[in-house]
């Protein structure tokens, strides 16, 4: 059976002692044998991390060769010291492969205001180096470094042919608290053997960002570390995609990063629910994603969704204060499928039915419907338990 990881990859997740945890992966490294496209899609926090700030100023690129990732410990808010540890750390990626510094890039999450650990860190990047591999398990291993509060890892892969060529993408992804659009707090990074170039590469992840990553909230909080990174290593071979090939290829990524991003609300801190928000019939997209965004983040719909409460007038109102004009004759409201708001007004709907569907399900979808023009959005959230609170209250002990 293939292996779904693109080739062209080497890939590792070891135990450093960032986490307290003794079962716990906390250092990613990610190689490649030959220089690959690099993009990237960051936080729009006006405080970010030095690992952005790094990763920033080094994608689009043509010439990366490694990846080092770390959990544990977010290296944000850490001054010149934090920089040059997050430059150190791109160093060591960069001399496991025999790179020049500048053709590696880094990744932190984790606490904010600490400094890294970097003697652990160095040895984590050693040792990782010595665990490459190219299987499915190296994957996964890999993927198990980058997650904080997660409950499980994320990994979501695709296989596209494209004319005479099979290319393979997978990515992985963590995720579950300080979520908030543009991006969340979230460190993801896809794999594809795809040949393209650094502006295609650029254009493609910004694009499938928009309509994933940029479409998940847990509770509204926009980390400084959130970065997306796409690295094609060009090993399906060929020219770069162009055309139908690269259309047939953007919807494979895009498939992928939506999938990614739904774990991550669905893993949300404490969440009994994911709750998937479609929001039609408006004047712009930006009109349907506020909206959609003002429902997702509101605490009261939230709660109401962990209590397996039918209460349309939270949402409604939501729709209401988001700032954005509509008819609000035009309005039409499903929960679950089942209608309980139209044209202003409630309708009759059985309320324990719907009920019973919230708690009976793991999914609660709600659908908006307007009458201002054909713009529509899906997004996604988690609802909002006591265990948030809990996280959330000892999270930095």
């Amino acid at each position: 059976m293939t292996s779904f990881v693109p080739s062209g990859f080497r890939l590792a997740g070891v135990r450093c002692g960032i986490k307290s945890d003794p079962t716990r992966n906390d250092l990613t490294l990610i190689v490649t044998d030959e220089p690959c496209v690099a993009a990237g899609v960051y936080t729009r926090n006006l405080i970010y991390a030095a690992p952005v700030a790094v990763d920033r100023a080094r994608t689009p690129s043509s010439r990366i060769r490694a990846v080092v990732a770390n959990s544990g410990n977010a290296n944000a808010c850490t001054g010149q010291r934090g920089l040059q540890d997050a430059l150190d750390m791109a160093r060591c990626g960069a001399a496991v492969c025999g790179a020049a510094e500048d053709q590696a890039l880094v990744l932190s999450t984790g606490i904010i205001g600490e400094f890294l650990p970097m003697a652990k860190i160095r040895q984590g990047i050693a040792e990782a180096a010595q665990r490459l591999g190219s299987d499915e398990p190296a994957f996964v291993s890999a993927a198990r470094g980058i997650i904080t509060t997660d409950r499980c890892h994320k990994v979501a892969h695709r296989a596209v042919n494209v004319g005479n060529r099979s290319i393979r993408i997978a990515g992985m992804a963590k995720g579950a608290g300080m979520i908030g659009p543009n991006m969340a707090t979230l460190l993801g990074i896809v794999l594809t053997d795809a040949p393209l170039t650094a502006d295609a590469a650029q254009s493609l992840l910004q694009e499938s960002a928009d309509v994933s990553f940029n479409c998940i909230s847990v509770e509204g909080h926009m980390s400084t570390n959130d970065t997306l990174l796409l690295l094609a290593s060009g090993r399906a071979g060929g020219q770069p995609l162009a055309g139908t090939e690269r259309a047939l290829f953007a919807d494979a990524l895009r498939e992928t990063c939506i999938e990614l991003a739904r774990t991550i609300p669905n893993d949300g801190e404490g969440a009994s629910h994911l709750i998937t928000i479609d929001v039609r019939g408006c004047a712009t997209g930006a009109a349907a994603r506020q909206i959609a965004q003002t429902v997702a983040n509101s605490a009261l719909v939230k709660t109401a969704v962990a209590g397996a409460d039918p209460n349309w007038g939270r949402i409604v109102s939501a729709a209401g204060y988001a700032q954005v004009p509509f008819d609000p004759l035009g309005v039409t409201l499903h929960v679950n499928g089942r209608l309980l708001y139209a044209r202003g007004e409630p309708v009759a709907f059985d309320a324990e039915a719907v009920s019973q569907s919230m708690r009976s399900e793991r999914e609660t979808r709600i659908e908006l419907s307007f009458a201002e023009g054909d713009a529509a959005i899906r997004f996604w959230t988690s609802d909002l338990t006591m265990d948030y609170v809990k996280i959330n209250a000892d999270y930095h002990t």
